[in-house]
């Protein structure tokens, strides 16, 4: 969905590769942004009068967190949400509700950050499975001079780091996902790292 956002925005901004739409055409497409934006804020998810981040999806109608794939169920999103953050910073002269999702969700990703670990990858330990082509293995290991990192899922209620199996039962650590769900998602990633280190701070500096 921030795909087709940015893209309208793209529209909306007039650039020369959207020249041959028409005003009438922008307009709607101006209308249909709006109503994608004030969505996407009332998606925000908030636990105990907190606002956090987002889910991978949402409920069309109760706008609540819902599952996807029986290995996705409802979480609080690290990679999702950076994606909507780096969509909202890209909305010029926002509303106070945009700043204050944007200040609240990196808020989040900030406390989120987890020290200490590296997920490193094992090619000899690479296989064929039924979903995917040959991938390396993945392990985390202790390293107190790793970057921060994060998971792809926080519970929602509890805010902890969690994973999932094709069952759909959550387990708490990487070492408990079978071989060929290790293999083939991101569990763990830095997407959150540019917008909190970078974008986040020249937004800041631009708003003021």
């Amino acid at each position: 969905m921030t795909g087709v956002m940015n893209l309208f925005l793209d529209i909306i901004a007039n650039q020369n590769s959207y020249s041959w739409i028409s005003d009438q055409k922008k307009k709607t497409i101006k209308a249909a942004l709006d109503k994608a934006v004030a969505l996407t804020l009332n998606c925000q998810i908030i636990v105990n009068g907190e606002k956090t981040g987002w889910c991978q999806q949402h409920d069309h109608r109760t706008l609540t967190p819902v599952q996807a794939r029986t290995f996705e169920p409802p979480a609080i999103a690290s990679l999702e949400t950076t994606s909507v953050i780096k969509f909202l910073m890209r909305i010029e002269k926002p509303s106070p509700d945009i700043i204050d999702a944007i200040n609240s969700s990196v808020k989040w990703l900030e406390r989120s950050k987890i020290f200490g670990l590296r997920v490193v990858s094992a090619k000899e330990d690479s296989v064929f499975s039924d979903y995917n082509s040959r991938r390396p293995d993945r392990k985390i290991v202790f390293d107190q001079t790793a970057p921060p990192i994060w998971t792809r899922f926080y519970e929602i209620e509890t805010k902890r780091p969690f994973f999932c199996n094709r069952d759909g039962i959550k387990v708490y650590s990487l070492s408990k996902v079978t071989p060929e769900r290790r293999r083939g998602y991101a569990w763990y990633g830095y997407w959150p790292a540019e917008v909190i280190y970078d974008s986040y701070k020249e937004w800041l500096k631009n708003l003021n």
